[in-house]
Parts: C-alpha cells; sequence; structure tokens
C-alpha cells in the first residue's frame, strides 16, 4: 500500500478528510491546526505527526485533489486528440466540472501556498503546442478564478457557460 493512501478511519484518513472540508469552508488561512484537529476527532500532536503542519495537511491533500484534477485532463484531451486549442479547452472544462462535483472548488480556486508547483498549469501546459504553452498561466488563472465565483455562491452552470465563452 502506498504511505499516501491512509487506512479508512485512521486518525490521518480523518485529518485528511476534515481538512478537506475546513479549508474549502474557510480557506487556508483562515484554518488554525486546533480546528482542524478537533473537526477529525484527533490530537493536535497528530496532525503533527502525520503532516508536520498545517501546510504539511494542506500540501497533501491540495496534492491529491490536483492529482486527480490532472488524470481527468488528460483524459479529456486524449478524447480529443491531438495537443491544442481543443485539447485544452476539453481539458480545463472536464477539471472544472470535476471539481465542482468533488465540492472543493475554494480549495482548488485559492493559490496555492507553493506557487512553483502548480500539476494543474503543467498538465495544460503539455497539451498545447510549443509555441504558446506560455498559455497555460492565463488559462488556468481564469479557470481558478471561475472555481473561485461558484466557490463565493455563483451558480456553476453559470460560470461554466462564462468559462466556455473564455475559453473558446
Amino acid at each position: 500500500m502506498r504511505e499516501w493512501i491512509p487506512v479508512p478511519g485512521s486518525a490521518k484518513a480523518r485529518l485528511i478528510e476534515a481538512a478537506m472540508h475546513h479549508f474549502e469552508q474557510a480557506g487556508f488561512e483562515a484554518a488554525t491546526v486546533t480546528e482542524l484537529a478537533s473537526k477529525a476527532g484527533v490530537t493536535t500532536g497528530s496532525l503533527y505527526h502525520h503532516f508536520g503542519s498545517k501546510l504539511g495537511l494542506y500540501t497533501a491533500v491540495r496534492d491529491d485533489l490536483e492529482k486527480r484534477i490532472a488524470d481527468r485532463m488528460e483524459g479529456a484531451a486524449e478524447t480529443v486528440g491531438a495537443p491544442g486549442r481543443e485539447a485544452a479547452r476539453a481539458a480545463l472544462l472536464v477539471a472544472f466540472d470535476a471539481t465542482v462535483r468533488f465540492g472543493v472548488c475554494r480549495l482548488l480556486g485559492e493559490t496555492s501556498p507553493d506557487p512553483s508547483a502548480d500539476p494543474v498549469r503543467d498538465t495544460l501546459a503539455a497539451l498545447l503546442p510549443d509555441d504558446v504553452r506560455v498559455a497555460a498561466v492565463p488559462l488556468v488563472a481564469a479557470w481558478r478564478a471561475a472555481l473561485l465565483e461558484v466557490a463565493g455562491g455563483a451558480p456553476a452552470a453559470g460560470v461554466r457557460s462564462a468559462l466556455e465563452f473564455v475559453l473558446a
């Protein structure tokens, strides 16, 4: 079993589950170690033992979610065929839909504490021709802004339509 897959019901699994929901509701900055541990039914020591810090827990949750989104993006792009505009468009729309379905719009919409690592941006860049790979930066920024609109209460269908317009 891989280390990052926690045993169901374990303290680590409960921390990940609680963190996903709490970071989605409050955002990274507003969440506290005490609240996260309390929601998971564990001690703060358990959080530090498994993740080292609030940032370590956040990074573990976000990395896992971004990997899931990147996998879906690659699958969507494969259905379109050759890399390019249509592959990028399909990937971002599938990523939007999956993020909404997972209920983690704020979590993936907010700026990462480590902006140097962005699996979604890297996945999108790989779907673009070399001469326009830099377009992944503003496209992912638009995607994240759309997610934050949904997190703020805007209807997902309307935001998706706006994202489709931007990607057209």
